[in-house]
């Protein structure tokens, strides 16, 4: 008598997000739906990168905001060491600027938190197959910002950036605030802005969502 065919494998889950509280919740509610494997948890970018190096999730599910940086620059870490490694993002920061700078990290989707559990637990299933999905309440705004920056800028040289406007335009395409930025390099929230002049008349921008682009790119031909 043949034996059946085994069950299809359970999806590899790393859960990323600084609350304890919010991560035990995901937890029993992906160990409950039967069809995922909750292979650890980190609360740091730190602890991300290093999980997800070690533990070779299928789908991270990631927070934007971590206590020790960026969800956004976790993703892009993972994502250059383990190109299989899904990454998903779930906030309850809808800024379309950080959205911008989650799809340009590499990330495969981006849902807020207020979605619902059955939601959720499709949405991460869509990604483990190698599809991405992205919160309608911001697809349209951030599509539209994808397709103002769709016509290639003027190929010409612009003015180099000072070391600290190479370190504030790395951190606008993490996605962050002026005021954490300003945290971040021991600045007030005014010199940031002086900064962000700076480096949209150097770089012949007039938004942030274009300056992450060209960081971006700058950084993919290094």
């Amino acid at each position: 008598m043949m034996k059946p065919q085994s069950e299809t494998k359970p999806i590899r889950l790393l859960l990323v997000d600084d609350h304890e509280v919010l991560r035990i919740g995901l937890r029993t509610l992906f160990t409950e739906a039967g069809a995922f494997h909750v292979v650890g948890e980190a609360g740091t970018m730190a602890d991300a990168v290093r999980e997800a190096a070690k533990l070779k999730p299928q789908v991270v599910l990631m927070d934007v905001r971590l206590p020790d940086g960026s969800g956004i620059e976790a993703c892009r870490t993972i994502r250059a060491h383990h190109r299989d490694t899904r990454v998903l993002f779930l906030t309850s920061f809808a800024d379309d600027d950080a959205v911008l700078a989650t799809i340009l990290a590499g990330a495969d989707g981006f849902l807020l938190k207020e979605v619902s559990s059955k939601q959720l637990i499709q949405a991460v299933m869509t990604v483990a197959s190698g599809r991405s999905i992205l919160d309608s309440a911001v697809t349209q705004r951030v599509l539209a910002k994808v397709r103002s920056m769709s016509t290639p800028a003027p190929q010409h040289k612009h003015d180099p950036l000072s070391p600290q406007e190479e370190r504030v335009l790395a951190l606008v395409a993490e996605g962050k605030t002026n005021k954490e930025i300003a945290l971040t390099l021991n600045l007030s929230d005014k010199t940031v802005g002086h900064y962000l002049e700076n480096i949209f008349q150097k770089l012949q921008v007039t938004r942030r969502a274009q300056a992450a682009v060209f960081f971006t790119q700058q950084q993919s031909k290094q």
